[in-house]
């Protein structure tokens, strides 16, 4: 049976495919594209704002996919509930900033306290701009707005319906490129999560051609930024270059620990971002490491 692998609008698994390493790691494969992301465009509420996110896609089922991933909060949270199976020996790292028009006149972390920060719920803009502006900002001075996927976020912030935006990956060059500025690094974590029809020798399959890939990208990344595009909105692709962005999420292939895992469970429980607390484990060494 083919792995079916989501995409997280990153330059690897394209670069993989390019080069032939999924084939020559001898894995059937195919690609699931679906929506924003991974996630489809919900409704907003009569507050204007979209309270589902990357997390709930897990219990949704992720459009089918036996492998994908989302920040390391929602894959850690997702695989404690029995979502899925966390993969334990990789994650990535992506850029990510608080970002402003560049007529605001937000200068200064500081100056974000009770500003709407555009972010998607339940996502990694989420939990990540929580985490940045908790040394910066008393809790009661912190206000989120959540303005969907991300690249709904990235419309919420170029037509200025939010004042500030958390971004990522793509949408954070895009953002950059219509000359928005950066208040504060967000930089955080993301998982992979297994579905349970993915077995351990595909998934080891797949990382190790996207091992291959990013060597390649860490070699010469000019050669690859044009798959940039495919994650690039339309309507955006005549009006920013790719050329200039930079290499976007990379992925670190070091152990995701136990130590990890259950550090970000407690920060997650200290700031209640989950209306429960789910009393499965979640993580298993033996499983899909």
């Amino acid at each position: 049976m083919a792995l079916k692998i989501m995409p997280h609008g990153r330059l690897q698994e394209w670069v993989a495919e390019e080069k032939g390493y999924f084939t020559a790691e001898g894995l059937d494969y195919s690609f699931v594209v679906t929506g924003d992301y991974g996630m489809s465009t919900a409704a907003r509420d009569d507050a204007g704002e979209i309270k589902t996110g990357a997390f709930e896609t897990f219990g949704a089922g992720r459009s089918g996919a036996d492998v994908s991933c989302a920040c390391h909060w929602a894959t850690n949270t997702a695989a404690r509930e029995g979502s899925g199976h966390l993969v334990t020996t990789a994650y990535s790292v992506a850029p990510c900033a608080i970002v402003v028009p560049p007529e605001s006149p937000i200068r200064r972390p500081e100056d974000l306290a009770g500003v709407p920060i555009g972010v998607g719920y339940h996502s990694g803009s989420h939990f990540a701009a929580v985490q940045a502006l908790e040394s910066v900002l008393a809790r009661g001075d912190l206000k989120l707005t959540y303005q969907g996927p991300p690249n709904e976020r990235l419309d919420a912030l170029l037509e200025r319906q939010v004042p500030a935006a958390t971004t990522w990956g793509v949408p954070l060059y895009i953002a950059q490129a219509f000359g928005f500025r950066t208040v504060l690094d967000a930089t955080f974590m993301i998982g992979f999560l297994a579905g349970p029809e993915a077995t351990k020798t595909d998934v080891q399959k797949y990382l190790a051609a996207l091992r291959r890939a990013q060597m390649e990208i860490d070699l010469r990344p000019e050669l690859y930024k044009h798959y940039h595009l495919r994650a690039v909105p339309e309507k955006y692709r005549e009006q920013v270059d790719v050329r200039a962005f930079g290499t976007g999420e990379r992925i670190v292939f070091l152990p995701y620990t136990r130590e990890v895992f259950t550090q970000t469970q407690q920060w997650i429980e200290s700031h209640q971002l989950f209306a429960e607390a789910s009393t499965q484990a979640g993580y298993d060494e033996a499983a899909l490491a």
